[in-house]
């Protein structure tokens, strides 16, 4: 995975999947809550860009792992990674958000844990 230096960095959808899978890494979903409904990355908390603006803490991150952003499409995840650097909060996007993960097969589902759509 790649980690930032200075500022917010970036990551593939398979890296950011070995990450999650290899427990190195928390994969925080910050679309809204009916596209995160209809269909996120398994373990995946969710984290609305919406809701990250207007807190400045960030839950559970006493463990250690990296953070990894992700959203629909790339921007909103690079606009919260962007916000947490400013916090001085370490945390990466995915390239291509959901829509690039699914694109790649990786796993996806619904609030209920059956396959999912991402919307």
């Amino acid at each position: 995975m790649l980690l930032p230096q200075s500022g917010p960095g970036r990551t593939t959808p398979a890296q950011a999947h070995r990450a999650v899978e290899d427990g190195s890494a928390l994969l925080a979903d910050v679309r809204e809550e009916n596209e995160f409904r209809a269909g996120h990355a398994p373990g995946a908390l969710f984290l609305p860009l919406s809701r990250l603006a207007e807190r400045p803490g960030l839950p559970g991150r006493e463990d250690g792992r990296g953070l990894v952003l992700i959203c629909r499409s790339g921007n909103r995840s690079q606009q919260a990674a962007h916000l947490l650097a400013e916090r001085g909060v370490a945390a990466v996007d995915v390239t291509g958000g959901m829509c690039a993960w699914a694109d790649l097969g990786l796993p996806v589902q619904d609030a209920h844990g059956a396959v999912g759509t991402v919307i």
